[in-house]
């Protein structure tokens, strides 16, 4: 009895120890119509690209894109506990803070937004990073700075990896971008997500 009750604890042991090895990765992407794909199908849009690229190349990481277009950082702390619920998510890029920019909000407002997501996310034993956001220079360099730095703030309060800004690459390139200035287009979304792919598989842990 006591040889069956050993080997079974080094099996049980075992599975443990494999099981998160093999077992499959959920990964969500949250943010606004830059990951949503604004203008086009979500299909094509970056997050859309690599599910593609992904469903044969890693089976094993199921990609979610819970990105919407015009979404604040409040209004996704709104909708968190419904992603986290749906998903289950076992990582997370953040990607959010445009429209708050855009719309003037209090950087201070901002960073407390973020700070709650990647709480809740945090607490729900999720990986998460960060993306850095820029906005055009409407406000003035004051408010500028001050939001292009609350996220560098919050990454290293919330102890999360900041990604850069995929943006900075595309809108350089006006033939990658839509007629509004702001949206990358369809043919942008390819280059994205090549920016991408290496920051994501690093958040699940997959070799690139």
């Amino acid at each position: 009895m006591k040889n069956f009750l050993a080997k079974l604890f080094v099996i049980v042991a075992l599975f443990v120890v494999i099981r998160p090895v093999s077992a499959n990765v959920s990964l969500v992407v949250l943010g606004d119509s830059l990951s949503a794909g604004y203008g086009m199908a979500q299909s094509e849009s970056w997050v859309g690209v690599l599910q593609q690229r992904w469903a044969e190349k890693y089976p094993d990481i199921t990609l979610i894109n819970a990105s919407i277009s015009g979404d604040t950082t409040q209004g996704a702390l709104n909708r968190l506990a419904g992603v986290i619920e749906r998903h289950q998510p076992d990582a997370v890029f953040v990607e959010l803070g445009g429209n708050d920019g855009l719309r003037g909000f209090n950087p201070a407002t901002i960073a407390n937004n973020l700070e709650q997501i990647i709480t809740q996310l945090q607490q729900q034993d999720a990986k998460v990073a960060l993306s850095q956001v820029r906005i055009p220079p409407n406000y003035g360099p004051r408010y500028n700075d001050m939001f292009s730095s609350l996220f560098s703030q919050v990454a290293e309060k919330k102890e999360v990896p900041l990604i850069p800004f995929f943006m900075e690459q595309i809108i350089v390139d006006e033939n990658l971008m839509q007629g509004d200035g702001i949206h990358p287009n369809r043919e942008a979304q390819p280059l994205i997500a090549d920016i991408m792919e290496p920051h994501l598989l690093k958040l699940v842990q997959k070799r690139y």
